[in-house]
């Protein structure tokens, strides 16, 4: 594989830097540097190696898996496919800072490493608030979801308890109402956030709401059967759709000054372009709803594209 330049921190910068950094080594992170590679631009991947895509999720409903891909198996697929590049390389190491402008160039950090861009792709994904008890992680994935949209066609007609105690929570139970009967609402929450309008619902639902914390969980080999509250009370069930939000990674975005929706999530426009020249965003930091692997793939690929041309010559564009 090509050297790619990087520098102890406080030494000599390399003389050159890549055409372009992307932090994050999920679904967006891994498409934008595929086509950027494949655009003939040195790229630079940071892969921390959490997120969403680390999870034992499958997925259903990306085209041209008949049977599913588990995103662990996704991930090891665009990696190998990357891997055909040389221009392109992978490093396990977790961003910390970023610095610097298009006309500069951008710094970027990992503990006493540092490495320089022309451009950044920020594919920094989410933090979801999954609920945490003893081996929580084994069943994410498995038995416990965040998305209808990924997971609730396989779990139509189950028993299904929604965690959590807003309105969000509240509308996902009713949706889900749509694909089974069985269907309880624990808030896990000091505060039952439930408006009125919401809990009248889904009373009419049959839908109970058990206002109490998670103390235990049941289960075996990724698949719960069971939650016991703190007050005791056993709530038999076949999943968990866990609907306590998510933060998005925009630690970095926030060092460069990008703007950020209302929402929190970073602002983009069509092109994924941030509002700082040079800088994208992809994949699920950008966008409070779309959180689907085909959009992240999607908008990996158009930050990319946007990226490639901004690194053009004058003379070489159109406009």
């Amino acid at each position: 594989m090509t050297a790619i330049p990087g520098s102890r921190v406080g030494g000599e910068p390399p003389a050159t830097g890549v055409d372009a950094v992307v932090v994050g080594g999920g679904p967006a992170g891994l498409s934008a540097a595929l086509y950027l590679a494949r655009y003939g631009r040195t790229v630079l991947v940071f892969d921390s190696g959490h997120g969403r895509s680390t999870h034992h999720q499958t997925n259903r409903n990306y085209l041209g898996f008949p049977d599913g891909v588990s995103t662990v198996q996704l991930r090891g697929l665009g990696r190998a496919q990357l891997a055909r590049y040389g221009n392109a390389q992978v490093l396990h190491h977790t961003i910390t800072s970023v610095a610097g402008d298009a006309e500069a160039g951008f710094i970027v950090r990992a503990q006493e490493r540092v490495w320089h861009g022309r451009t950044i792709v920020l594919a920094t994904g989410v933090l979801d608030h999954f609920p945490h008890f003893p081996g929580w992680e084994s069943y994410v994935g498995r038995s416990m979801f965040w998305c209808i949209t990924c997971d609730g066609y396989e779990n139509r007609g189950r028993n299904i308890l929604v965690v959590g105690h807003t309105d969000a929570a509240a509308g996902e139970a009713l949706q889900l109402h749509s694909l089974t009967d069985r269907i309880s609402l624990l808030t896990n929450s000091e505060i039952d956030a439930i408006s009125p309008t919401f809990r009248q619902r889904l009373g009419s639902a049959g839908i109970p709401v058990v206002h109490d914390h998670i103390g235990e969980a049941v289960g075996t080999d990724g698949a719960l059967s069971a939650i016991i509250t703190r007050g005791g009370a056993r709530l038999g069930l076949d999943v968990v759709f866990s609907i306590q939000g998510a933060n998005p990674g925009t630690v970095l975005a926030r060092q460069l000054g990008l703007r950020l929706a209302p929402s929190g999530w970073i602002e983009v426009d069509a092109e994924q372009k941030t509002s700082v020249e040079g800088v994208y965003a992809a994949g699920d930091v950008t966008n409070l709803h779309s959180h689907q692997v085909t959009a992240a793939v999607h908008e990996g690929a158009q930050a990319a594209s946007a990226a490639n041309y901004f690194l053009y010559p004058p003379e070489l564009k159109a406009t």
